[in-house]
Order: C-alpha cells, then structure tokens, then sequence
C-alpha cells in the first residue's frame, strides 16, 4: 500500500487531496520536520534524505519526492479519475506548466514571508512579487472553473494548498475576488473536505 509522509497544512496537503480525490489506497504518517522523525519514530532522513515534505512510498517500494512529481504520479495511477491529462496532450503540458508555475513562483513567492528570519526588507519586496505572480493567476481563473479547462486536477490541489498559507502572512483575498471563489470552490470538493480534517485543519 502506498504511504504519503506528510505534515499537517504544509505542501503535502495537495498530494493528501490528490490521493483522496484518485479513489486509491493510501495510508498516511506525519513527520515533524525540525526533528526529522516520523510519528512512529522513524529517522525521516532515512526516508528522504531531503528531510520535507512530501515523500511517497510506493507499493513497490520506491520513494518518490518533490511534491509536482507525486501529484503527477497519482494522477497516473487512475487515469480515469482526470486528475491528470493524458500524457503527450496539450493539456497534459498546460498542467505541467502550472505545476511548475505554482512551485517555483507561488509556493516559493510564499517561503521568505513565511520565514522568521527573513529581514523586513526583503519581506517587502517578496510580497510585492507574490501579489504579481497571484494577479497573474487571477486574470487566468476569470470565468473559469479550473486552472485546466472545466476538470479538476492535481494543480487545483496544489494551488488551493498554496493559498491556504494567505492568512499566515496577514493576506487576504480583497484584491482577487475570483480567486476568493475559487478557493471556496475547491475547499468545498468533499475529498478536500475529508483531506482537511483528517489533518485537522478544519473541525
């Protein structure tokens, strides 16, 4: 059975949607990331030396890190959830672009502001940055559903993961009344639903 090492509200949050919205079993184990154990007491470095979330044990017995390539290969186990586009589709490259736009230029837009460390300056200038990369997104979500046509899929996950952190940083959603929708929209799918609790991020 596969595994996903995950911790509560961080990244992994999208890969636990994703394998809640696929239909396929999965079980779960947090890691504390400061400590690097698992909540069995596993040394998580042992796992992936990364030492982040997420990691995936397949049922094989692989490992597979880095949170777009997990989303893609849950998405891969069931084609016919529509997670994923079929591979070699325009589509598919539209959903591998978003994947690579969320995490280098959102989740990473988010990582200074949410860093105790981080000099006030800086903190200025990212989250000027950040609003630019979100009006980016924005524009694109008018009178759409999903950021891949009309189907939900592992972007959405991650996406919807991201703007959680909003709130972490004093952000709200004023200025993207279509990205409010948006994650209202998201948040009310039932396997998010369930993936949130079961995390206890909501009641």
């Amino acid at each position: 059975m596969m595994k996903l090492y995950y911790k509560a509200g961080a990244c992994s949050l999208a890969s636990h949607i994703a394998l809640r919205e696929s239909g396929l079993t999965f079980e779960r184990e947090s890691v504390d990331t400061q400590s690097k154990k698992t909540e069995k007491g596993r040394d998580y470095l042992a796992i992936n030396p990364k030492g982040y979330v997420p990691a995936l044990e397949t049922d094989d017995g692989e490992v597979l890190t880095e949170g777009p390539a997990i989303l893609q290969y849950i998405g891969d186990r069931n084609p016919e959830s529509g997670l994923v586009p079929a591979a070699g589709t325009w589509a598919r490259c539209r959903l591998q672009e978003w994947l690579n736009f969320i995490t280098s230029e959102i989740h990473k837009g988010f990582s200074p502001l949410l860093r105790p460390t981080t000099p006030d300056a800086y903190k200025v200038i990212a989250k000027e940055l950040l609003v630019k990369r979100l009006d980016y997104v924005a524009q694109h979500l008018a009178g759409k559903t999903y950021l891949v046509g009309d189907e939900f899929t592992v972007a959405d996950a991650y996406l919807f993961t991201v703007l959680n952190w909003r709130t972490r940083i004093g952000m709200d959603f004023d200025r993207w009344p279509v990205l409010e929708q948006y994650h209202a929209r998201v948040a009310a799918r039932p396997p998010v639903q369930a993936a949130m609790k079961a995390e206890e991020l909501i009641a």
